[in-house]
């Protein structure tokens, strides 16, 4: 088979049109490296991929041309045939009282042709929420102020953000994504960038509150880190982890029975997925170098081996590994809990980012569905005229067929622990992706087909075991149908009302907004209000070099026509809470208000295609936690939000 036959049957796609009309054609050695980066898929002889069943719905698959009838079939979960049959025409038609989950589908034809498949189970919908509207606080954690933490936000801030909301009427708390990162790489802190998605970020932990903490803090070193005006990730980072080993150390000594039983049974609860994390950690502590670099025996996650090391020399590092992650987990725990005592329609509003460092654990303990050797990017556009290159590694389709989705499901389930919703970051990537192969410029990536209706079913199934809302950031343009078929599963889309406007640059009306969807002002790599009508998101990005894609003229002719929608609904202002309020009386079921907007913070988080020109992902709130009920107009507020809260969940 040739390469372009082998990039054909990968789901690759060897050229594209992009946003411009213009034709790209991927170079013959980047594409060699994209096909040789996937694990050698299935072939599909007998059905053309994954089957999907829909609960409730009638469910039928076309065989293919080259099926020898009569074709049996078998359904197995685990060693457990479930369901067996056989077609004796080119249609099998599925049982219709499966449950819900995850299983393999054995073929073979009259010609003894067989094939393997993941069949997939799936509620009709993913979950929709048990509300009709409600309002969320969105915030940036690491940058919160205050008077008791070391330098960054930590959970024992969510927790008092959490009743900050409530008392404002607010419904949960959005957040950054809250990945694990890499502990010993401190200047590595995008978000966005993380070590694994299926464990959490230990710089959140609030030391005080582990049990083991003994206290003997440099209370000098500790008010030098909250005096800062941007997070300094380096100082916050050498101040936790010599006290988190404290902790541990005086932990391991003596821990109070109840912590002890509750430590033994997170460790069970999380099992095989967190005893390879604390392995791959202590391993990359070790070797300190990409894990394709690492002698050969650990270049691969081996059961027998980790055995070894959790219960050998290496088993106090793994320990304490594991102690940081259940620190991290009891105290978000605890903040999901507090949501749900006061109310709170959805509770902790996550984010989910795209993919992951190759280096990281993710990558390493899932090599055939997960790509290393490419990064999750953009083609050229006419902001990114030479394309983009994200840094990231994402999911392959034929590595998760090969898993039944597995990696995937497991991801989701992490991201929904303690979530009421989750985002998903650049959801078309469960569609196609544009990847990059290491080493050639973005415009050399090509898109790669996903197995979209076998991720939006693995999703549906997370997200109801879960109760779990889903929303999936949508920006941009997107395949036609793609919203539509998103929206057919139950997915909500994601309104940003700077880019929610006509042809003509108008802004769009009330009616526009659809009940299932999640609409904010802006998002993290947008300006703020503040920025956006006082023009400082286009002096900033002037000031470093960077084409803002809008003159001043443009944005005071779009100032004008966001103030001809607020006039035409009756909101006779133009500040942040007029524009609350025409938001708060669309349709969609949640509003996300951003804690900057709320205190007319001019700069915003990140500025994308930036790293060190901007403070991104380091910028602290001016005003400390304490005093900021104090500083936000919290009757102005209620009033612009008054719709979105019921007189039984009104907070006074």
């Amino acid at each position: 088979m040739d390469l372009f036959s082998q990039a054909h049957s990968l789901g690759i796609m060897t050229e594209f049109f992009d946003g411009q009309g213009r034709r790209h054609v991927t170079e013959e050695a980047a594409l060699k490296i994209i096909v040789e980066s996937f694990p050698q898929p299935t072939p599909h002889r007998l059905l053309d991929g994954t089957v999907v069943i829909r609960t409730g719905q009638p469910a039928r698959s076309r065989l293919g041309d080259a099926a020898k009838l009569p074709v049996s079939w078998t359904i197995r979960r685990g060693d457990e045939a479930v369901a067996v049959g056989k077609a004796e025409e080119p249609m099998i038609e599925w049982p219709d009282d499966l449950p819900v989950g995850s299983y393999r589908l054995q073929l073979i034809d009259a010609s003894l042709c067989r094939e393997e498949l993941p069949l997939i189970v799936a509620p009709p919908k993913a979950f929709g929420g048990e509300f009709d509207r409600g309002w969320l606080l969105a915030v940036q954690l690491y940058g919160i102020r205050s008077g008791r933490n070391w330098g960054m936000g930590d959970f024992t801030d969510l927790a008092d953000l959490i009743e900050l909301g409530a008392e404002l009427g607010a419904d949960g708390v959005g957040l950054n994504p809250l990945h694990a990162l890499f502990d010993d790489r401190p200047g590595d802190f995008s978000p966005y960038a993380p070590n694994s998605r299926l464990f959490l970020n230990a710089l959140y932990i609030d030391v005080e509150q582990a049990p083991g903490f003994q206290g003997g803090i440099d209370t000098s070193a500790l008010e030098s880190v909250r005096q800062t005006e941007q997070v300094n990730y380096k100082a916050v980072a050498a101040l936790k982890w010599p006290a988190l080993r404290a902790a541990f150390a005086a932990f391991r000594a003596g821990a109070d029975a109840a912590h002890a039983a509750e430590f033994v049974a997170y460790r069970a609860e999380r099992g095989e997925l967190l005893e390879r994390f604390c392995c791959f950690e202590v391993l990359r502590h070790r070797f300190k170098q990409p894990w394709w670099e690492w002698p050969e025996e650990w270049r691969q996650p081996d059961a027998a081996r980790f055995r070894k090391m959790l219960q050998g020399p290496d088993r106090k590092e793994t320990d304490f590994v594991a102690y940081v992650q259940w620190l991290a987990e009891r105290q978000l725990r605890a903040c999901k809990e507090l949501g749900h005592r006061l109310g709170m329609k959805v509770g902790l509003y996550l984010d989910v980012a795209v993919g992951v460092q190759s280096d990281g654990f993710d990558a390493w303990n899932e090599q055939g569905a997960i790509s290393r050797s490419l990064s999750v990017g953009a083609p050229p556009d006419p902001l990114n005229t030479l394309g983009q290159n994200w840094g990231l590694a994402g999911f392959n389709a034929p590595g998760l067929e090969l898993r039944s989705f597995e990696p995937f499901r497991e991801m989701i389930r992490a991201s929904m622990r303690h979530a009421g919703a989750i985002r998903l970051d650049h959801v078309l990537g469960l569609k196609r992706l544009y990847l990059v192969p290491h080493g050639f410029p973005a415009r050399q990536g090509a898109y790669v087909q996903m197995p979209f209706d076998a991720l939006l079913a693995a999703t549906a199934l997370e997200s109801v075991a879960n109760a779990c809302v889903v929303i999936g950031e949508d920006l941009g343009t997107v395949p036609p149908g793609f919203r539509e078929q998103m929206a057919d599963w139950g997915i909500w889309s994601y309104k940003v009302m700077i880019f929610e406007r006509e042809d003509n640059g108008h802004f769009r009306d009330l009616d526009y907004y659809q009940p299932n969807a999640l609409v904010t002002l802006n998002t993290h790599d947008l300006s703020t209000y503040a920025g956006w009508r006082s023009f400082g998101d286009l002096n900033t990005k002037r000031a470093l070099g960077i084409d803002p894609g809008e003159t001043d003229e443009e944005r005071w002719r779009a100032l004008g026509m966001l103030d001809e929608v607020l006039r035409h609904n009756g909101i006779g202002q133009n500040d942040v809470h007029s524009a609350i309020g025409f938001l708060s009386r669309t349709r969609c079921r949640l509003l996300a208000v951003s804690l900057e907007d709320l205190l007319g913070v001019v700069d915003q988080p990140n500025i994308p295609g930036t790293i060190d020109e901007h403070p991104n992902w380091r910028q602290k709130v001016p005003i400390a936690l304490e005093d900021i009920a104090g500083a936000v107009d919290v009757a102005a507020l209620k009033a612009a939000t008054a719709e979105r809260v019921s007189a039984a969940g009104m907070k006074q």
